[in-house]
This record gives C-alpha cells, structure tokens and sequence, in this order.
C-alpha cells in the first residue's frame, strides 16, 4: 500500500504491516494515479524510455536531465533512459515503483520513488499479479 499524502508504502502480509519506508510520489502536473493496481511487469534493471540524458558515442553525458517526448538529440548524441533499477509496473502507462531521489516530498514524473534497501525488499516479496494500493490512506 502506498500513502500518498504521508509519502509511505507499507509492506503489508494480509492485514499486519511488515515494512515501511519513504517514497517520492509524483509532483504537480505528473500525479501519480490513485487506485488499485497489480504489477504487470518486475524488471531489476530497468530504465525510463522517456526521462534520461542525450550522452554522446563515449557515453557523456552532453545533456541531462531530458524528456525524449518533447525535446531532440543534439547532434552526435543518443539518448540514455533513466536507470529505474528494481521496477515494478503497475500501468500500461509506464508508472511503476523503482529506486530513486526521496526528497520528502512529491518529485517524480508519476511513478513511486524509493529507498534502495525499500525498492529491493519491495521487488522481491511482489510477484506479478501483486496487489498495490496507491491513494490517501
């Protein structure tokens, strides 16, 4: 279950909470949606096919920070998704839950940042089908 407004995902094991940690929702303008969710995919070393870095042929970062949807490659430069490491699916949209930047508050472009250690312990208790919650608990 994730807690929107406390910016918590609880590790639940039926009705007893067996972990908890920090999370980055998504901020103004790329909310993360609410509502129950059952992972569709879990990938450990996945990487955003929109928000990255244009680096150059030896692997430069020549721009970063970019979104691949509204912005182009310099010339001579590829773009690099964001390493999205330990990554849950929960739309067809792309938001997951992966490790990230927990600034205490909401920051990401949608999907539920984590802690290291949070985004692990997540990734291999959830199977796919996993249940998660995600609103103002």
């Amino acid at each position: 279950m994730v807690s929107i407004p406390k910016q918590r995902a609880y590790l639940m094991i039926g009705d007893q909470v067996v972990a908890d940690g920090p999370v980055s929702s998504g901020r103004r303008g790329h909310e993360t949606p609410h509502g129950h969710f059952n992972v569709m995919e879990k990938d450990p070393n996945h990487h955003s096919s929109l928000y990255g870095d244009f680096v150059d042929g030896s692997g430069r970062i020549v721009r970063g920070g970019v979104s691949a949807r509204s912005q182009s490659a310099p010339s001579g430069t590829h773009f690099a998704g964001a390493s999205m490491k330990w990554f849950l699916r929960l739309t067809g949209e792309g938001v997951g839950m992966h490790i990230g930047i927990l600034p205490g508050y909401p920051a990401s472009h949608g999907c539920i940042r984590e802690s290291v250690d949070g985004a692990k312990l997540f990734y291999d208790y959830a199977k796919v089908g996993t249940s998660i919650d995600v609103g103002d608990f």
